[in-house]
């Protein structure tokens, strides 16, 4: 019997950044509503499955309006494992991974300027999506 196979091609209209941050993710979520003015939410853990049928849930806080969108993602997953499984395994030096999808007001190099300043954030850096394998994970 021959097989066929499925070939998708997604559209990614989004940057992601990576943070290296010493607050955990509830102050670094209010910190971040305090410096853009928006009002980042708890939402359930976003499930990922790996390799060997695992699944590991990520916590992340969510802002959506009808032009914007800006999620942050813990990069380790909730139940531990230290080490072994991430979100973008291509980085994982990154604590946290912001998705964005914003208007003009807040441009990809903009938004950087802007969470620089936060005393908790040690770094804050563009994560390129050429090449980028696990840019799946953030489909949903």
């Amino acid at each position: 019997m021959k097989k066929s196979k499925l070939l998708i091609d997604y559209e990614f209209d989004f940057e992601l950044l990576g943070l290296s941050a010493s607050a955990k993710g509830y102050k670094l979520a209010w910190e971040l509503n305090q410096v853009l003015g928006i009002q980042l939410v708890k939402q359930p853990d976003l499930v990922v499955g790996f390799k060997n049928n695992e699944e590991k849930s990520f916590s992340y806080y969510a802002y959506e309006t009808q032009l914007n969108r800006l999620k942050m993602f813990k990069n380790r997953p909730s139940e531990g494992d230290p080490g072994k499984y991430f979100l973008i395994p291509e980085f994982p030096h990154y604590d946290f991974i912001i998705l964005a999808a914003m208007e003009e007001q807040y441009a990809h190099q903009h938004l950087i300027q802007l969470i620089k300043p936060i005393a908790s954030i040690q770094l804050v850096a563009s994560i390129p999506l050429e090449g980028l394998k696990s840019k799946s994970n953030f489909i949903f």
